[in-house]
């Protein structure tokens, strides 16, 4: 076990991770936690763009139209326009750091030569991208300009455990009026070792907290982590009950997490029945394009409708030139499967894809704990309302990376070094030899969030999943109290906090709105607003 001194610890390896490190003065000795290789982010599977206004016929007053319908009226109007004013900016970045966007082909007299292509909820053509592997292209730019820097340590398979709060003078100068995160434990994941790491800034940005449902798009990383440590930290949360499916996952028994991109129906895509009759016209006026709630629980009605196992994507009335060009991952994918998507219709499925609730942050990224910070989607800005539009998250994970950073650098002089911290004590704790509790209670977590917290709520099963949750919380509590930490261990402790926290937030919410629907509550109530959900008193 060891103690590691820096200025700013940043948990997570994604596009607000990576984007704060780069961000951040090159005199600033940074800590960069990931839980696997660098790439084990969400941010490297993410297919479709980011969401700017690149084009002249596009406007910055047309992306935030759009944004505010497709968040179902709750998104924050400030957060909405900092994030769209800053978007071509955050582009050009990009651009400069070198990475590869798809480019127009033949003549062109755009002053952005880049092909731009929709997604549902847009009115305008404003998703740049890198063919249909945008988050590898931009994670690999960002990891690649990190390996760089002199100044940033990469501590890779460690997982946070918990955050360090140390008291400080306060504000006026009055000893232990203020607390301050100054760090965290950290789990070595390859030796077993827990060690302490300091810093006088600390950054979550680990992502969101899909795996808490039995069906997701995520990698395994997605367990809330960010989320769990700052609501036991103290800080509130909002919005956790709009957990956003993507519409279309492939349905294989050999194609675990594989999403199926937004912008295979932002180029024509039809969604299809078994029969292989177009529905979505039934559902919607905008057809395909409407947004991801809208979809997804057309899809679900579908489904249980028919009793069907899945529905269908095609794209195959396309020219299979233009397929394989625009969406190489997927046709590569399916083709590996047995399945030509020149030719033939996808089977999909609605999936867990994203948190658009979280942490309560500024426009700095700030928390209500004084040193911590959170950004992407570990965060609630208020940009996304009740439903994320597509492509606006890698869009805010850019934009808020480099505010937090900025107000880092403009302040980290002032902040006090943290005081040595006890190590981590293991004395009173065991080997177990009862693993199976952990990955019976994941299971069972796993199951009833998705059976009676999904697409479609009522009261009645969020009464039983909020019974079952504090059951499973009080378990899992005693079981980390006797034994050695593992990686399944601590994500299982992360996730019953989330699930209770979306039961909760659920509960509120006495409406149907964006990703929230409740069978009890089938209309809007104007008069509800943010869920916000403080912590007990510790």
């Amino acid at each position: 076990m060891a103690t590691f001194r820096h200025d700013v610890l940043i948990i997570g390896s994604g596009a607000a991770g990576l984007t704060t490190a780069l961000r951040l003065p090159d005199d600033c000795r940074i800590a960069l936690l990931s839980k696997g290789e660098l790439t084990s982010a969400s941010t490297y599977y993410a297919q479709g763009g980011v969401a700017a206004v690149l084009d002249q016929e596009d406007s910055l007053e047309s992306h935030v139209a759009d944004t505010h319908v497709a968040g179902g009226g709750l998104c924050h109007d400030d957060a909405v326009r900092y994030t769209v004013e800053n978007g071509p900016d955050a582009i050009r970045w990009l651009i400069d750091l070198g990475v590869d966007f798809t480019r127009l082909t033949g003549d062109n007299d755009s002053a952005l030569p880049y092909h731009l292509t929709r997604e549902g909820g847009h009115s305008h053509r404003r998703i740049i991208h890198a063919a249909d592997a945008t988050g590898k292209a931009i994670s690999g730019t960002l990891i690649g300009q990190v390996r760089k820097k002199d100044n940033v340590t990469r501590f890779e398979y460690r997982v946070a455990v918990d955050l360090i709060l140390q008291e400080h003078n306060g504000p006026n100068g009055q000893k232990g009026k203020e607390k301050r995160c100054c760090g965290a434990y950290v789990h070595n994941i390859e030796t077993g070792e827990t060690d302490v790491i300091l810093a006088r800034a600390v950054v979550l940005a680990t992502g969101g907290a899909s795996k808490v449902y039995l069906y997701t798009s995520n990698p395994d990383v997605a367990t809330g982590d960010g989320i769990a440590m700052a609501w036991r930290a103290g800080c509130r949360v909002a919005n956790m009950e709009f957990m956003q499916f993507h519409p279309t996952c492939l349905y294989h028994p050999k194609a675990k997490s594989f999403l199926v991109t937004e912008a295979i129906r932002g180029e024509g895509g039809h969604l299809l029945l078994p029969s292989g009759e177009r529905f979505m016209h039934r559902f919607d006026e905008r057809g395909e394009l409407a947004p991801r709630d809208v979809v997804a629980r057309a899809i679900d009605h579908e489904m249980k409708r028919l009793g069907a196992d899945c529905l269908y994507l095609d794209i195959s009335h396309k020219p299979a030139d233009f397929i394989i060009e625009h969406f190489p991952t997927v046709y590569a994918k399916c083709l590996q499967l047995g399945l030509d998507i020149t030719r033939d219709p996808m089977p999909v499925v609605p999936a867990a894809h994203y948190t658009c609730g979280g942490v309560m942050i500024n426009e700095n990224g700030q928390t209500d704990v004084p040193g911590l910070y959170a950004i992407g989607e570990t965060s609630f800005t208020g940009l996304h309302g009740a439903n994320r539009m597509a492509s606006n998250s890698l869009l805010e994970c850019l934009v808020y990376g480099k505010a937090s950073a900025e107000h880092i650098g403009a302040t980290l002089a002032d902040v006090p070094e943290p005081r040595e911290h006890k190590e981590w004590d293991e004395s009173q704790v065991t080997d177990s030899d009862e693993d199976v509790v952990i990955s019976h209670n994941w299971d069972e977590l796993r199951r009833f969030m998705w059976d009676y917290v999904g697409i479609v709520r009522t009261e009645k099963r969020l009464e039983r999943a909020l019974h079952r949750a504090e059951l499973l919380r009080n378990e899992i509590a005693e079981y980390y109290s006797n034994y050695h930490i593992s990686n399944d261990l601590l994500e299982l402790r992360n996730l019953v906090v989330i699930a209770e926290l979306i039961i909760r937030s659920a509960m509120q919410r006495k409406e149907s709105r964006g990703l929230h629907f409740m069978r009890d509550y089938p209309g809007t109530n104007d008069e509800v607003v943010d869920t916000v959900l403080t912590p007990p008193i510790s």
